[in-house]
């Protein structure tokens, strides 16, 4: 995926969101209540796809992350991806929590575990993301891989605990193991 980590100007969406991640982030917790507490301030907050100006989803064939804000202590990015009709992930996991929720189209996210040799992936599960659709996740139990559903482009913003400004990306490995069941 590609990222695009020059910043848009600020708007007043933008900066509602922003200000219902902080107000959230203020309890502390372990990385599921994070996560948990980080959702349902993107569920009240969840912006339009029209915060993405200049940004034209159907101009581009890769998969694009586009920086919105990085909180100035480090502790959370907020990121907007085009999914390209057709377009789908590798199997990885994250290093930190993760918010995700759908602005536009769908996502299809499949789940996974390590087996206990860890020599393959077992599916654990599936969901189908429509548009307003906002869920969230924490390490361990994060492997996944998400695809877009249908040939429409899809939208999502991402909230990750972490500076993706510094770190470039919230993939912590990619696992090209088989899948059995």
């Amino acid at each position: 995926m590609t990222l695009v980590n020059q910043l848009p100007p600020t708007t007043p969406r933008l900066d509602e969101l922003v200000a219902g991640i902080r107000a959230a982030l203020n309890y502390h917790g372990d990385w599921q209540r994070t996560a948990q507490r980080a959702a349902s301030a993107l569920r009240r907050h969840l912006p339009s796809p029209e915060l993405l100006t200049g940004v034209h989803p159907g101009d581009q064939e890769e998969l694009r992350g586009r920086l919105l804000h990085v909180e100035p202590d480090g502790t959370f990015s907020i990121q907007a991806v085009v999914w390209p009709a057709g377009r789908v992930t590798r199997i990885h996991d994250h290093v930190t929590w993760c918010v995700l929720g759908v602005i536009q189209g769908a996502v299809h996210e499949e789940l996974f575990t390590l087996s206990g040799n860890g020599e393959f992936l077992i599916p654990t599960g599936s969901t189908m993301n429509a548009t307003g659709t906002v869920n969230g996740f924490a390490p361990p139990g994060d492997i996944h891989r998400v695809a877009t559903s249908g040939d429409r482009t899809a939208i999502s913003i991402h909230v990750y605990g972490t500076d993706l400004s510094r770190l470039g990306s919230s993939s912590l490995r990619y696992y090209d193991l088989p899948v059995r069941p």
